[in-house]
Parts: C-alpha cells; sequence; structure tokens
C-alpha cells in the first residue's frame, strides 16, 4: 500500500474509532468531571504519525457531532492536537508519552468549559480533569500501549 494512503487510512481509521468512543462512554466523557475514554488513543502517536492527526480529527468531529460549543470543539481539539504533536516527538520513551494529553488538557480544558459552558471553579476543574485524564491517558492509554506493542508491526506498518 502506497504510504500516503496507509498514513490516511490509519489517520482516519483512529479519528473514527475516537468519535465511537466519546459516543459509546458520553455519560462520562464531557463536562467538569471526566473521563474521556477516547483520549486513551493519545498514546498512538508512540506507534504511527498518522495518530496526530487521527485524534485531532476525532476530537473535532466528535465535539461537532454531540453538539458541543464551538469554543469548545476547536479549542479542545487544538489542545489534543498538539498533546498528540508532544506525545509522538517523546514515542522515544513509552512512559513519556501519556504526559502531554494529562498536562495540557489539565491546564486549557477547565478554561474552556469555564468559557464555553458558565463559570466553573478553575482550581477544582483542573484537578478533576487531571484525574481524568490520568485515569484515560495514563492508565488506560498504558494499558493500550502495552497491548499494541507486540502487534505494532502488523497493525502499523
Amino acid at each position: 500500500m502506497n504510504k500516503k494512503l496507509r498514513f490516511t487510512v490509519q489517520a482516519a481509521l483512529i479519528a473514527a474509532i475516537y468519535v465511537v468512543l466519546l459516543f459509546v462512554f458520553a455519560p462520562i466523557s464531557f463536562s467538569a468531571v471526566q473521563v474521556r475514554i477516547a483520549e486513551a488513543l493519545t498514546i498512538l502517536p508512540f506507534f504511527t504519525p498518522a495518530a496526530v492527526p487521527g485524534v485531532f480529527v476525532g476530537c473535532f468531529l466528535g465535539g461537532i457531532l454531540t453538539g458541543g460549543a464551538p469554543i469548545d470543539y476547536i479549542f479542545g481539539s487544538l489542545t489534543t492536537l498538539v498533546a498528540a504533536y508532544l506525545s509522538y516527538r517523546l514515542r522515544g520513551n513509552k512512559y513519556l508519552v501519556p504526559l502531554p494529553p494529562i498536562i495540557l488538557n489539565a491546564i486549557v480544558i477547565p478554561w474552556v468549559i469555564s468559557f464555553a459552558y458558565g463559570s466553573v471553579p478553575i482550581p477544582l476543574t483542573m484537578l478533576t480533569v487531571g484525574i481524568g485524564e490520568v485515569i484515560s491517558c495514563g492508565v488506560l492509554g498504558l494499558i493500550l500501549l502495552f497491548a499494541l506493542n507486540p502487534i505494532k508491526n502488523y497493525i502499523f506498518k
């Protein structure tokens, strides 16, 4: 398969999986207290650079399709894009890969939630979003990374 086509297909599949996970776990994926299971996919840049646009597009489409506020899906998706790129840059150490999404989302998303949906105590939301990101990226993401690592050559050529 052509490299550009493979990249595009991988990015599209990752985006689609992100959206599906967002819908399946919608009750716990939104608000100031959230565990966005789809964010576990932010470890995929460890395996392929196609995951960077994949999680970005998935986050963006998920935000639109779930009826989020434009400021939420724009800035939330841009945060995911930057975090995925930084995770890709840290792929030399699998234990560092989940840190960018955890840190960036804990800092940026509380502000986005506050501006998009009304006044919420930002320090408390930083804590709750940060805990949710540790669960989704740090725990579930690393479980996914270790589960995919033995078969990476079959799915991430």
